[in-house]
């Protein structure tokens, strides 16, 4: 009697999951055996079935300065973007969690960016940042400082981006921050407030290290996201002025759909994968140094 009911409690557990299942493995599993059987093969779609050419297509990718000059503009993104999103959505919480008339309309309003598609926000960002007549330079020029090209300069280009990028994330990860926030128990500050603590020290000795596992999720889904950085580049500035702002994903999107050097371009996401997963794989290994879990 007890093993018919453990074999009708785990046949129920199958076919509730088998749906799930089924869509992994169809609409992921597969396809990432495909993409890897073709990053060992040369396949343009047109002239037959694929070829296997074995290691080439990484061999050739490694050995190209178009790759490492690509790999240079992604971690240049991420140099800017980190920082400035981390210090910004962080802010943003620490906004949210004060109690004042009008939060709840301004914690509705912060994240209207993040619902927004990226096709508007970066056609309206191209606007933005355009040196002739969009509203950054027009605030700069009325200041008395001259505005540089932006998405027209090569210097420039990527910072314009990262603007974008800081404009639609920051709601996203300010909010995840804000609920961060809100798991705090106040009695630690109500403690600290009576040794003498000032606003500094109880943001610097409390809040940080309780968050901290939020700050971790935070790092790494936005290294992940910055690495994956594709629409807003492809809408703004299809990877100029003169490949300033080519980037990894725009490699292999232009490489299989534009070139149609499908095996080529599933080499080039291969690596992307590992280097996403070397550098997610430090994060949690250097996460014991700074990281505070509460017992």
């Amino acid at each position: 009697m007890i093993f018919y009911k453990k074999k009708n409690k785990y046949l129920s557990i199958f076919i509730f999951l088998l749906p799930s299942v089924l869509g992994l493995i169809v609409f992921g599993i597969l396809p990432m055996l495909g993409s890897l059987s073709l990053s060992f093969s040369e396949w343009d779609i047109i002239s037959g079935p694929p070829k296997l050419i074995g290691l080439d297509n990484f061999v050739n990718i490694l050995k190209s300065e178009e790759f490492w000059r690509v790999l240079n503009n992604t971690l240049y993104y991420i140099i800017l973007y980190i920082p400035l999103i981390l210090i910004s959505s962080l802010s943003l919480a620490l906004l949210l969690n004060n109690n004042f008339k009008g939060i709840k309309i301004y914690r509705t309003l912060y994240y209207i960016p993040v619902i927004t598609s990226w096709v508007a926000g970066s056609l309206i960002w191209k606007i933005v940042l355009n040196p002739q007549f969009g509203v950054l330079n027009n605030i700069l020029n009325f200041i008395g400082l001259q505005g540089p090209g932006w998405l027209y300069d090569q210097s420039w280009a990527m910072p314009g981006i990262v603007l974008a990028s800081i404009w639609k994330d920051v709601g996203f990860f300010g909010l995840i921050l804000f609920s961060g926030l809100r798991g705090i128990s106040p009695t630690y500050y109500e403690a600290a407030k009576i040794d003498g603590a000032n606003s500094w020290q109880r943001f610097k000795n409390i809040t940080l290290p309780l968050i901290s596992p939020t700050l971790l999720f935070v790092i790494i889904i936005s290294l992940i996201n910055s690495f994956q950085l594709f629409p807003q580049v492809m809408i703004m500035t299809q990877g100029g002025p003169n490949g300033a702002t080519q980037v990894m994903v725009e490699r292999i999107y232009k490489y299989a759909f534009q070139y149609y050097k499908m095996g080529y371009a599933s080499a080039f996401s291969w690596l992307l994968f590992i280097i996403v997963f070397v550098v997610t794989l430090v994060q949690m290994k250097l996460q014991k140094r700074w990281v505070h879990y509460e017992s």
